[in-house]
């Protein structure tokens, strides 16, 4: 039987011009019947506050909070990892609705499940 295609996009950078890519291209990957999942990381999570990512805003693109809701719209789960959320001392820092926090070895195994991971 053959396995489904399916990427995982991995965004590691907090820079606003650089939201974008991994949400356009799990959204084009799903609507080519490919399965994506993206996962937040590192300094990443910076831009996952909702008082930020209702700020992000490049050119005549959506909020990156519109991008997010989308995303998750669309059935792609978007993944937080725990670890880095307790890196940036975060234990009470809320982040927006619809995400979800999972431990580091999640990653792992996301990785391991995908036919392609891209790294942003």
């Amino acid at each position: 039987m053959n396995k489904k295609a399916s990427i995982l996009y991995v965004q590691t950078s907090d820079d606003p011009e650089r939201q974008y890519s991994p949400l356009i291209l799990a959204q084009t990957a799903k609507a080519m019947d490919i399965e994506a999942k993206v996962y937040y990381l590192g300094q990443a999570l910076r831009v996952l506050k909702p008082e930020t990512t209702s700020t992000i805003k490049i050119g005549e693109f959506p909020s990156l909070l519109e991008m997010l809701e989308k995303t998750m719209e669309l059935g792609i789960e978007i993944y937080v990892c725990e670890a880095s959320k307790q890196m940036l001392g975060w234990d009470k820092i809320e982040l927006i609705k619809g995400l979800k926090i999972v431990g580091a070895g999640t990653l792992n195994d996301l990785a391991l499940d995908a036919s392609a991971t891209m790294w942003f």
